[in-house]
């Protein structure tokens, strides 16, 4: 029997309860983050390749400085220059780095390194914006501000193992460059002309010790998460469960008052985040097993004094060791999981650390907190007496297997050492765009979240099912959709374990692009009311 078979077989068995970790992107997710929103971790999605001809390749997209309004210039939204940006693998389940690849930022003023000039009356002036012309693949003469990065690949430690170069395929270099972020279709030649830009910025690389050439793209992208972020970090101002007979069909037929499906619930629709995107091939990430465990880090210098005279290049000065100041694997684990006092000790900490949170996983506040907004409600509604509807099986020690080790036979390790990671099958086929269900695993999609977690993947519904006790009831997970009760916990445990919650944002593979970087096209800056970005291929 095969690998792949193997995994496919146990998957209906031990059904992904990573689901829990959140409901959302992690936007903004710790009190002191939000000082330092260049270092942002957004979303990390990590799959096996899906682009037609890729499919022995694993892709990786950490997501940094989120909520970008698209008209926001004159500056935009360069990264920062003193920080390092990390992907981290874990090739042999002790939830400690195998591999890692760092990010490195720099800050050009123009391709000559002085400002562009303008003349005025014969008086060479700096330009006052960032970019005073059209832009395009290969002709960049009017940006006034570059970015180029660095990607290195250490093996062992991140901080004191071996460091070597990436490099272009094609040129050698070990310098690459950043486009400059969507400011409106008249900066780039028209409608349509950023997708071809962009493009021109996707990478072939040279991975060290790796036979087979990556790509890689650093760049604004459109915000692929879709959430109605407002309603629900306003006490959930909404019913959050399917008020349709189905999906989409805007008939009234589900829950009195529920939510129906609408794009226009999306409340991120306008906005953008940058990407850091890795294509590698599977056989140079996973160790002696299919299984790989990563998360993304950003760190800065521990100490930073203003420079009361600063120019371009020297507005502060850092020093010190780095210090890391965010980190993030599955979605939403520090919002919705972690304790307020605890959310800015979670992100400067490491997977092998993360036993010290494990009472907000075996006692989670969150469903507490829909059964005290929900449950007079509920009972109003349906005319019923529930006398809780959060879960009652105390302590969740499926949770705990969910964030802590993965589930064997599917994402877990032979020999795992807890730590909460975004666990990736590498062995299990990516599943074709086409055929993609966003609710993954629990659809029998064995190639979506928690198996990795994909772009169309909606981990917002997927969550919100299983906090509230999904995994108590029966699923068809079984031969032809068969009914299978995984035996975690009962359906007694979970009064409304079998309701279709929903933040009525859809969210599918359609959404996205076929192909590397997968995330579609920024939304512009300019004009009002531009149209959202659409797939393109």
């Amino acid at each position: 029997m095969t690998t792949r078979t193997v995994a496919a077989l146990a998957a209906f068995s031990l059904l992904s309860t990573l689901c829990t970790s959140g409901w959302a992107s992690s936007h903004r997710e710790a009190p002191f983050i939000t000082k330092y929103p260049q270092v942002d971790a957004a979303d990390f999605y990590l799959f096996n390749s899906y682009e037609p001809g890729r499919e022995d390749y694993v892709t990786l997209i950490a997501n940094y400085l989120p909520v970008q309004a698209a008209y926001g210039g004159p500056n935009y939204f360069p990264l920062d220059s003193n920080g390092v940006y990390e992907i981290l693998i874990d090739n042999d389940g002790d939830v400690v780095e195998d591999i890692t690849f760092q990010f490195r930022f720099t800050d050009t003023l123009g391709d000559a390194g002085s400002s562009i000039t303008v003349d005025v009356d014969g008086v060479a002036v700096s330009s006052v914006l960032r970019n005073i012309g059209v832009q395009s693949a290969g002709s960049e003469a009017g940006l006034n501000h570059l970015e180029s990065y660095t990607l290195t690949m250490v093996t062992g430690d991140r901080r004191s193992g071996d460091a070597a170069p990436v490099t272009d395929a094609e040129s050698g270099s070990s310098s690459f460059r950043k486009p400059f972020d969507y400011a409106g279709t008249k900066s780039f030649g028209g409608p349509g002309q950023y997708s071809e830009y962009a493009r021109s910025f996707i990478h072939s690389i040279d991975i060290p010790g790796c036979n087979m050439p990556g790509r890689v793209f650093v760049g604004q992208r459109h915000e692929a998460f879709k959430i109605s972020l407002g309603e629900v970090f306003d006490l959930v101002n909404f019913v959050p469960i399917e008020g349709d007979s189905s999906p989409g069909a805007g008939d009234g037929g589900g829950f009195p008052g529920g939510v129906s499906q609408s794009e226009e619930r999306n409340i991120l629709a306008r906005n953008n985040i940058t990407s850091l995107a890795l294509e590698v091939h599977r056989d140079c990430l996973a160790g002696e097993e299919d299984v790989i465990g990563a998360w993304t880090a950003a760190s800065l210098p521990q100490a930073s004094i203003l420079n009361p005279s600063p120019s371009f290049d020297r507005p502060e000065v850092g020093g010190g060791p780095l210090t890391q100041l965010s980190r993030l694997s599955a979605p939403l684990v520090n919002e919705l999981v972690i304790g307020y006092d605890r959310k800015d000790a979670f992100n400067a900490s490491h997977p092998d650390g993360d036993t010290q949170f494990l009472t907000f996983v075996t006692n989670p506040v969150l469903p507490v907190i829909l059964n005290s907004l929900f449950l007079d409600a509920v009972n109003t509604t349906l005319g019923t007496t529930l006398t809780d509807l959060a879960p009652g099986n105390f302590p969740r020690n499926d949770l705990v297997t969910a964030f802590l080790t993965g589930f064997a036979g599917v994402n877990q390790f032979a020999n795992p050492t807890p730590g909460e990671m975004l666990r990736l099958n590498t062995a299990i086929a990516a599943t074709p765009r086409a055929q993609q269900h966003p609710l993954g695993l629990a659809a029998g999609d064995l190639a979506g979240f928690p198996n990795g977690r994909r772009p169309g993947d909606d981990v917002v519904d997927i969550a919100l099912r299983v906090v509230m006790g999904a995994l108590c009831h029966d699923l068809p997970l079984g031969e032809n959709g068969a009914p299978v009760n995984l035996g975690l916990c009962a359906p007694e445990d979970a009064p409304v374990g079998n309701v279709a919650f929903t933040d009525g944002a859809p969210l599918a593979a359609a959404d996205l692009n076929n192909s590397f970087p997968y995330l579609l096209t920024p939304y512009p800056g300019s004009p009002i009311g531009a149209p959202l970005p659409q797939a393109e291929d």
